[in-house]
């Protein structure tokens, strides 16, 4: 399934939905998925802010559900946060029926299979709520096989709801995007996803190995594993946007257009969290659509925005995306 034009990702799913449920989200240990089970209504209505903004890529809100989390902090026992977990994809697509009503109504054509839905499957650490997904600390004493069978619940839920493909993001470390990607191809040979990496600055995942090195490990493994036909895209994700040029570059700079490895990004707005203020610096940041043509000429395929970005935000960037498909059509 390789990718032509660029598609759009979403765009901050916590941050959208508190437009709906108001700042509730930030703080809590489940995060924006207790909202699966409160208030699936918000839920959907943020899924259709970004699909009304020009999304053709929507991601469920699973980034940070498990078993584990379900269970400990809203008390359902296992069957029930399974359950969960696939009625959440659910929701994705009961926002991309009411889209698709929508456009038919106001005669809109839409290619067919979009927009797609992706499972998103963040990191071991998020479930852990104590940082170590932007640190990725526990691959120093968890084995492959310890992160990889507890993904493969989620997976499994999400698969079986349907998707389109898996959103492997926010990996802060080499040796978890390794486990997946060997687990994807032994057990899951059908399915199409992409690897999302989280780093620290332009050149070093948050665990400390070097993005360059990470990405093209990931490329070679899936090369050798005859699986590369199932990577929509290798990058990055939760990362500030003045990092992303220098990490696409250096995976793409010095390579042939037809060499170039489909990469994937959607960083944050450029916002500073601080603990005690909150989110600054919003004056200062540059619209992740002007970085557009820079980020398309490097390889990336797939554009979209992380924490802090709207759905505003997204219209900019498919607007920016338009035009660049367009000049490379033309060309």
């Amino acid at each position: 399934m390789g990718l032509t034009s660029i598609l759009v990702k979403d765009g901050g799913f916590g941050t959208q939905m508190t437009v709906h449920v108001g700042d509730a989200v930030d703080g809590d240990p489940l995060w924006s998925a207790r909202f699966n089970a409160t208030k699936p209504a918000a839920i959907i209505n943020t899924h259709l802010d970004f699909l009304q903004n020009g999304a053709d890529i929507i991601l469920t809100n699973t980034y940070q559900t498990s078993v584990e989390g379900y269970m400990e902090y809203m008390e359902l026992n296992e069957e029930q946060s399974v359950e969960l977990i696939k009625n959440t994809v659910r929701l994705a697509h009961i926002a991309k029926e009411k889209y698709l009503s929508e456009c038919c109504q106001a005669g809109l054509n839409i290619t067919e299979g979009f927009p797609m839905i992706i499972a998103s499957i963040g990191p071991y650490g998020a479930h852990l709520h104590d940082g170590s997904e932007y640190t990725g600390s526990y691959a120093d004493y968890l084995s492959a096989k310890d992160i990889t069978d507890w993904h493969r619940v989620r997976i499994d839920a999400c698969l079986d709801a349907g998707i389109d493909a898996l959103a492997i993001e926010t990996i802060p470390c080499q040796m978890e995007a390794e486990a997946l990607v060997d687990m994807l191809c032994e057990d899951y040979a059908d399915v199409k996803f992409w690897i999302s990496f989280q780093c620290k600055d332009e050149k070093t995942l948050a665990h400390g190995e070097v993005f360059a090195e990470a990405a093209l490990s990931v490329w070679d493994l899936l090369k050798n594993r005859n699986a590369q036909k199932n990577c929509l895209a290798i990058g990055a994700n939760c990362v500030h946007p003045k990092f992303v040029t220098p990490l696409l570059q250096s995976v793409n700079a010095h390579k042939k257009p037809d060499e170039k490895i489909p990469l994937v990004v959607y960083p944050n707005s450029g916002e500073i969290y601080d603990v005690d203020k909150g989110w600054l610096g919003k004056e200062h940041c540059v619209p992740l659509a002007d970085y557009v043509p820079e980020w398309a000429h490097l390889g990336a395929k797939i554009i979209g925005g992380c924490c802090r970005t709207y759905a505003r935000d997204i219209r900019l960037i498919k607007e920016a995306v338009q035009d660049y498909n367009k000049c490379e059509d033309w060309n």
